[in-house]
């Protein structure tokens, strides 16, 4: 398909077509299915009658949170009281046309709500069905709750965060949970594949912890090879020097040495041309038996000018090196906007917002606008219309009874 076709038919993305039935919420399940969702899939997100807890997380813009505008554009909505018995089969019916399904209750709840793997399986033998949950659905933890910051702890990154010499902390990025939304995609379209060969889904099984562990790389293997924990540095590299943040005189500046092609230009911009060849410095390892040495001499000469100067400077000399932005800049920075990583759009009662844009592009075929997050319900009606056939006269007396919801609007009153 041409670019001129593809900006004609509003293409969604390479998943135009695909079909995710959505049964998570708060974090790490909603972020998975929002990265599809990005990728051009078609998410049902259903959710009980009092909506996806985060919902309610506080700070709101015209009556919609924060938190949940963050994790679930592009989405439909649709409030079904799967607690019901026909809440219940409203579910069972919709997983029948899925391709996709991805949960993140504790192992075992799908199971007891009737929605287990096995018995979607039996309907819809070609369902890739993704379950996120803290410790997977396996192993001693498997039934123990978990968000973001115990992941964190168990994994053991809290460990290696933090100033030298001070109590750990935990990531300001929420990683623990997004871990998730990460390897969900990678997984399910792994599990994709594999079914366009034989026809059949699988279930497939993230674990948060699994996740956050994964991501250890280099920090397991200095465990493992050292028998010691590696412990936090601050904005330092652990083994590699010099990397981090320097003072300047009004603030710090990052600056990345990691090869050593970047060593003489770093000391060429810093005007230390004599340390280049200095042999306690001359290599990486021996940069590293030295480091306290070589980050006075850094600290010492960064500190003679401002951050702004040594941009400059260090953009003359192609060395890795960035200011320390806080989340407005980096926001609002010339390359953020270029790359579209920061849109607008209509929302119901939220008037005009913006959000983040996709973080994956693919050249020469321009994805359709960005949708806002949803108001509760407020595609009930016409995905149970478009998708089971159902009639007003169904859908009223299921309303009436209580196991839909046709939407929400934002004073909490059904529309």
């Amino acid at each position: 398909m041409s670019e001129e076709a593809r900006q004609a038919s509003g293409w969604r993305g390479p998943l135009t077509g695909l079909k995710v039935l959505d049964l998570t919420r708060v974090l790490a399940g909603p972020y998975a299915t929002q990265n599809l969702a990005d990728l051009g899939a078609e998410v049902f997100k259903v959710e009980p009658p009092q909506g996806d807890e985060t919902r309610h997380f506080p700070p709101y813009v015209g009556g919609e949170s924060h938190y949940y505008l963050a994790h679930n554009r592009g989405k439909k909505s649709l409030v079904i009281d799967a607690r019901q018995p026909a809440g219940k089969d409203l579910v069972l019916r919709l997983a029948e046309r899925v391709d996709v399904l991805v949960e993140n209750f504790r192992p075992g709840v799908m199971d007891r709500l009737g929605f287990g793997y096995e018995t979607l399986a039996a309907r819809n033998p070609g369902l890739v069905y993704c379950s996120i949950s803290g410790f997977g659905q396996t192993g001693p933890l498997r039934d123990m709750p978990s968000f973001d910051i115990v992941t964190q702890a168990m994994s053991g990154v809290i460990s290696i965060n933090g100033e030298a010499d001070r109590a750990p902390v935990r990531l300001g990025l929420p990683l623990g949970d997004m871990v998730g939304g990460i390897y969900g995609p990678i997984s399910i379209l792994a599990a994709l594949y594999e079914r366009s060969i034989t026809g059949r889904g699988r279930q497939i099984d993230i674990s948060l912890h699994d996740g956050l562990v994964g991501m250890l790389t280099y920090f397991a293997q200095l465990s493992f090879v050292n028998g010691v924990d590696p412990r936090p540095v601050g904005s330092m590299h652990a083994n590699i020097f010099p990397y981090g943040a320097f003072p300047c005189t009004d603030g710090q500046i990052v600056i990345a040495v990691l090869t050593e092609s970047f060593w003489p230009r770093f000391c060429q911009a810093l005007g230390l041309e004599e340390i280049a060849d200095d042999p306690r410095f001359r290599t990486l390892a021996d940069r590293r038996v030295h480091h306290v040495a070589l980050n006075e001499i850094v600290f010492a000469t960064t500190a003679t000018k401002s951050v702004a100067e040594w941009e400059a400077i260090l953009k003359r000399h192609d060395v890795p090196h960035a200011p320390i932005l806080g989340i407005g800049a980096a926001l609002s920075h010339p390359h953020t906007l270029a790359r579209g990583m920061v849109v607008t759009t209509g929302h119901p009662t939220a008037g005009t917002i913006r959000m983040t844009g996709r973080p994956v592009k693919y050249t020469g075929a321009p994805q359709a606008p960005l949708e806002a997050p949803r108001l509760l319900g407020q595609d009930t009606a016409d995905v149970l219309r478009s998708e089971l056939g159902l009639g007003d006269d169904e859908l009223r007396a299921l309303a009436d009874a209580g196991a839909i919801s046709t939407g929400i609007a934002a004073n909490g009153e059904e529309t």
